[in-house]
């Protein structure tokens, strides 16, 4: 019968975790708690606080085989070491699958079990033991926390097994470390009282253990209510209940968990796991809300996010189709790298969406970034989309501008999906937007003040050097006049410009990697004077965008910034609009 049950102690959790009669249904989130709180939750269990009741559902019968189920994590990874695996569970007896409390559970069962690795300050990125150390959960038991010194009363910390070693009590200098996983172990007939004799430990330090015994073997401290109704789609809608009233899941969150459970061949979140990864990979970060926004993009007539959206018929088409989407979604980026973009610099996804439907109904994501026979699509693409994150036409309301761009491909989304279009429609796409009016001068004057490194800085000068080697990452942003030179100006100057427009677009150029490191802080007078020595001048001048027969030297500075400024807002206007 549904409701609450009597609850349970936090060892027989723990067991029931082990002998994989707790999972994890395929809609939850993966766990996504700090240290701290983890460490949070132990202290209010010590504190006898309630941790609240949870939500497990009898899973029985045929019901097993409708879901897939996960095992809990057990030695987590900051963003290396945070997928649950799967477990096949067909044929194994009836278990619970928890519905509201995992991240609590999850916590229990690191704290108890396993371990934490996050990563060291000022350590490479990359995934080593170095970097992200292992870490087990230890209470100190030399002494507790005073009111005044802290909310929590009692203090337990992740330490590096690099110095503990994995020890049951660590010493340091000035207190004794109890590693808190000991604790299921003692609880046999005089344990705790032997394993004090052993390590010689005080009253003090066997009290607070005793405590932790307490907590974890003979606190009831686990309540539940249990849903037995053997519906998947009831456990999918309390799910909902429970996580859109809150604050802790997003409303993509619940999209996703609703698209991951109704798909019934694959692993969805395995493959979309993979596919995070395989991008990031590539030098990109996407997340749910692109995943989800594609498949919206791909295939519904409505772009924004709606529960009502994801129908079993609409997440069965995606299922169907899914190897395409994500092969499609691999070469949109793989393309965009060669655009000399990357995650830094790719100010909104949502701009690569037309770009992927293009890709994937035309059924060319096969090698698209390479084959000769798509560069001239590729050349059109590239300065359609530079252009888009150049004008921001992707910011504020995102999904109108979506809905507009998908009309210069199709005005049914139900059925003709690309029609006869045959190469990218970047020009019936502009005219589809409503907000891409012609841009004036006070824009492109903002524009060119956009500083060295930021984040739009490569676009605009990407669109201005188009023929740099931007596929194999050879190209430098440099100032003109150099920015080790920046003092040298009159003070006059310096009042007049100061560093930000001396570090902006108006005297920035894209160089080769080579020829920039030839040039290193050489004055701009001296380096067109060498690179012109043998060449044709004009054309030397007109490819870096230098103002001709303009005195060069940094004291002709006014001058200079004046008759560039001059020269930028004449090619951008051409470009952008």
């Amino acid at each position: 019968m549904p409701g609450f049950q009597s609850p349970i102690t936090i060892h027989n959790a723990i067991e029931r975790i082990n002998k994989n009669e707790f999972l994890l249904p395929a809609f939850q989130r993966e766990f996504v708690w700090k240290p701290n709180q983890i460490e949070q939750l132990f202290d209010s269990l010590m504190q006898e606080y309630p941790i609240s009741s949870m939500l497990f559902w009898k899973v029985k019968e045929n019901t097993k085989a409708d879901f897939r189920f996960y095992q809990f994590l057990k030695k987590y990874a900051e963003k290396h070491a945070t997928h649950n695996d799967t477990i096949g569970t067909n044929g194994v007896n009836d278990f619970h699958a928890i519905l509201d409390g995992q991240q609590r559970l999850t916590a229990l069962y690191i704290g108890l079990c396993g371990s934490y690795a996050y990563k060291e300050p000022y350590r490479s990125k990359e995934y080593s033991e170095w970097s992200y150390p292992t870490r087990h959960l230890y209470l100190n038991i030399s002494s507790i926390h005073t009111e005044e010194e802290s909310e929590r009363k009692y203090k337990f910390s992740f330490l590096d097994k690099a110095e503990t070693k994995e020890q049951e009590i660590y010493i340091t200098k000035d207190e004794k470390w109890f590693k808190a996983g000991i604790v299921l172990d003692l609880y046999k007939n005089d344990g705790l009282d032997d394993f004090a004799e052993k390590h010689q430990l005080s009253k003090e330090s066997k009290k607070i253990i005793k405590q932790l015994e307490r907590v974890i073997h003979t606190g009831l401290n686990i309540n539940y209510y249990e849903e037995d109704e053997q519906s998947p789609d009831k456990a999918v809608n309390i799910f909902v209940r429970i996580n859109s009233g809150g604050t802790t899941l997003s409303f993509s969150d619940i999209l996703m968990s609703i698209a991951i459970a109704s798909w019934k061949q694959k692993d969805a979140r395995t493959e979309i796991n993979n596919l995070v990864d395989n991008i990031r990979a590539k030098g990109f970060n996407i997340d749910k809300d692109y995943i989800l926004k594609s498949f919206l993009y791909l295939y519904h007539k409505d772009i924004p996010f709606r529960i009502t959206s994801f129908k079993n018929d609409f997440i069965g088409n995606i299922e169907l189709n899914w190897d395409n989407i994500r092969n499609s979604i691999l070469s949109l980026f793989d393309l965009i790298k060669t655009f000399g973009l990357n995650d830094y610099t790719l100010t909104t996804n949502n701009a690569t969406l037309p770009i992927l439907y293009y890709i994937y109904h035309r059924n060319i994501f096969t090698d698209f970034s390479t084959k000769t026979g798509y560069k001239d699509d590729r050349e059109i693409i590239k300065k359609w989309l530079l252009t888009i994150l150049v004008r921001q036409t992707f910011g504020g309301q995102s999904d109108i501008v979506l809905t507009q761009s998908r009309k210069a491909f199709t005005s049914d989304i139900d059925s003709a999906k690309l029609g006869s279009i045959a190469q990218f429609p970047a020009l019936e796409i502009n005219k589809e937007i409503k907000k891409l009016t012609d841009i004036g001068d006070d824009f492109i004057e903002e524009l060119l003040l956009t500083q060295k490194d930021s984040r739009y800085s490569f676009p605009i000068l990407a669109l201005l050097y188009p023929d740099m080697d931007y596929k194999n990452n050879n190209f430098q942003q440099d100032h003109l006049h150099p920015a080790a030179s920046y003092n040298d100006l009159s003070e006059k100057e310096k009042a007049t410009y100061g560093w930000k427009a001396y570090n902006s677009i108006l005297n920035l150029q894209m160089l080769d990697a080579n020829e920039n490191m030839s040039k290193n802080a050489m004055s701009l007078k001296e380096w067109v004077e060498k690179e012109t020595k043998n060449s044709d001048v004009k054309r030397f001048m007109e490819s870096h965008i230098i103002p001709q027969n303009v005195n060069l030297e940094l004291t002709n500075f006014t001058t200079f910034i004046i008759e560039r400024n001059e020269l930028l807002v004449k090619k951008l206007k051409s470009l952008l609009n």
